[in-house]
């Protein structure tokens, strides 16, 4: 790991993946203050947790283009485009007039994001190979999810003051932009793909790990945004209305997807890709039980902590899993349709959850997402690591 923060074009990568867990959570202790702001607007409670997830659905539609167009346009020069427009657009929530201007700038925000994230997936494809990658990988969820432990914590701070202040920290978009100019440079477009590397030229069946990748992350997406979109209602409904309440509980969520990714390395060297997958989709399933049962906060955040564990784990695997197995000449268009699965799954988690919570309140929704969790798990182990055993220790 030492080796790689020596590396400029890692540090500048690492600085704006930080950026990703802002575009969504970062707003999350602030919305019931939202809702209350904007209470006189009609529908105001579906559309203020759409707030969080509206970015989701511009990425999905707009990733599959981004990633097509990457390597055409430079993908440094779309990593820094993304940048900018985040700054811009993110820090908008300061000064939108109305609740539907605020979901409009929402949606903006994504199409920064499905360039920031089509654009680093694509530039780690091509700076690091074989293992490197995979030691990237994690290091980069542990610098995603310890940023997103500090961004989430001073948000938490900001919105005990207004509800609107933690648009703000949007603007670290902005303050990076000078690093990622300095710091990165842009591959040459036939980099690699001579067959030096094993994954020039991809593996044998990649479309079928294309799909089952895919699959696999939007169901731990749609899972796991039952969090960031619904915990501070479900803490009000217990009686926790502080908003720092919830924004400690997105820390945990946080702190514990950074502190498995430390240790994700080894556990990737022991349990192999198939057992990783299976042990996040678990620990995602028994954090929901967990949090459907208890309702004190040491216990709740007990269960978020289990649930942070989950994409800790299930994210850097898959990513690695595809781009060793797709052929790189293809890695944009990989890099765009898992960045499209990750946001579809993040959109439709309110929408799936609300109907849920009408029906039967948080402990139904709770329940329903820790099922699926497991069945994601039994397909990550029955069926994505027998399709990859080729390329397990890669």
């Amino acid at each position: 790991m030492g080796s790689l923060l020596k590396d400029r074009r890692a540090v500048a990568l690492l600085l704006a993946a930080t950026l990703t867990v802002m575009s969504n959570a970062i707003i999350s202790p602030g919305l019931p203050g939202i809702a209350t702001y904007f209470a006189a607007t009609p529908n105001a409670d579906l559309l203020t947790r759409l707030l969080i997830t509206a970015p989701s659905l511009t990425v999905a539609v707009i990733a599959p283009f981004a990633g097509l167009l990457v390597d055409r346009v430079g993908r440094k020069a779309m990593l820094i485009t993304g940048a900018a427009l985040f700054g811009l657009a993110g820090s908008a929530g300061l000064w939108a007039p109305s609740l539907h201007v605020l979901l409009a700038t929402r949606l903006v925000l994504g199409v920064s994001v499905a360039l920031l994230m089509t654009a680093m997936t694509a530039l780690v494809a091509q700076y690091f190979h074989g293992p490197e990658r995979g030691r990237f990988m994690g290091l980069q969820m542990t610098f995603i999810n310890f940023g997103g432990l500090i961004f989430i914590a001073v948000a938490g701070q900001l919105a005990n003051h207004s509800s609107f202040y933690p648009f703000a920290l949007y603007l670290a978009g902005l303050v990076y932009l000078p690093i990622l100019y300095l710091c990165l440079d842009e591959p040459k477009s036939h980099s690699h793909e001579d067959g030096s590397h094993p994954t020039a030229q991809g593996q044998d069946g990649w479309p079928v790990v294309l799909g089952l990748g895919l699959a696999l992350m939007a169901l731990t997406f749609s899972t796991f945004y039952i969090l960031p979109t619904q915990i501070a209602f479900y803490l009000g409904e217990l009686g926790h209305t502080d908003p720092s309440t919830a924004a400690f509980m997105m820390v945990c969520v946080t702190f514990a997807a950074g502190a498995i990714a430390m240790v994700y390395p080894r556990l990737r060297a022991t349990l192999g890709r198939g057992g990783v997958l299976g042990a996040g989709f678990v620990m995602l399933a028994a954090g929901f039980l967990l949090m459907s049962y208890v309702q004190l906060v040491p216990m709740i955040a007990a269960a978020s902590l289990l649930v942070g564990m989950g994409p800790g784990l299930i994210v850097p695997t898959l990513l690695n899993s595809v781009l060793d197995a797709v052929p790189m000449r293809h890695h944009g268009m990989a890099s765009g349709a898992l960045t499209f699965s990750l946001f579809i799954g993040q959109f439709i988690s309110p929408i799936l959850t609300q109907p849920l919570i009408s029906t039967g309140g948080f402990h139904l929704a709770f329940m329903v997402f820790a099922a699926a969790a497991l069945v994601g798990a039994g397909l990550a182990v029955a069926i994505f690591r027998e399709r990859t055993s080729g390329f397990a220790r890669a």
